[in-house]
């Protein structure tokens, strides 16, 4: 017997109807898989939104700062 070594491409909706058969066990593993997935490539889009060049740590502590010096001013005055 030969192994066909050819990709096949399945459609999701021949996908889906394959696992609408499966066992739950096999339905709950193949969900966490898939969270496991996403969840990474989330992430990595998440740390590609934020990634920039733009900021340094003195931006950072100069705007912390101000933030910190307007709240105190806040506190002082109520």
């Amino acid at each position: 017997m030969s192994q066909n070594t050819e990709p096949i491409s399945p459609s999701f909706y021949n996908i889906l109807e394959l696992v609408k058969q499966w066992p739950i066990e096999d339905k709950i593993r193949l969900s966490k898989e898939l969270e496991k997935e996403t969840k990474k490539t989330l992430s990595t889009e998440l740390l590609e939104a934020f990634k920039t060049d733009e900021l340094s740590l003195e931006t950072i502590t100069s705007e912390v700062e101000s933030v910190r010096a307007e709240m105190y001013g806040e506190k002082e005055t109520t």
